[in-house]
């Protein structure tokens, strides 16, 4: 079972919480981890915000995307808390946009993402980013999203 909170601090467009919802449980089945319950939230915010965060998280002086914050609990206690996603409403559209993706299809890879590397899935190496971006295919084709790591087909001179 997944206890979601989802906080809104932003006044840009975000999608409702039912899609939320189902992206964070498809990655938390293509990673194996559904088979338990957890808990999380995720918080929908403006730059400013995830600007001051990733300076003070990330010493990066700009909005990202998402941030992920695991949950770093002492070892005697058994509660299924994962930890907190942050998502910045305005860039997600913003490059949803840029990459001509549509904003469901981009705010569900992101918001994946961000549950990925809660769950100990990171792109720092590049087996490591081969896996995390095969958990995050699987997740999205379940939830009928395209690739967001496809190529577009080459486009042929006329002979």
């Amino acid at each position: 079972m997944l206890t979601l909170d989802i906080q809104r601090a932003t006044a840009a467009q975000c999608p409702g919480d039912g899609p939320l919802r189902r992206a964070v449980e498809q990655a938390l089945l293509v990673a194996a981890a559904g088979e338990r319950d957890w808990e999380l939230s995720l918080r929908l915010v403006d730059c400013a915000e995830m600007q001051e965060l990733n300076r003070r998280y990330r010493d990066r002086d700009r909005p990202t995307n998402v941030l992920s914050f695991a949950a770093q609990l002492p070892a005697d206690i058994d509660v299924p808390l994962l930890g907190d996603v942050v998502i910045c409403a305005p860039v997600v559209c913003r490059e949803a946009a840029d990459q001509r993706k549509t904003p469901a299809a981009h705010w569900g890879h992101v918001l994946i993402h961000g549950v990925l590397h809660l769950l100990g899935f990171d792109h720092e190496r590049s087996a490591d980013a081969r896996r995390m971006e095969a958990a995050e295919r699987r997740a999205l084709a379940a939830l009928g999203w395209p690739d967001p790591y496809a190529r577009p087909a080459a486009v042929r001179a006329p002979a």
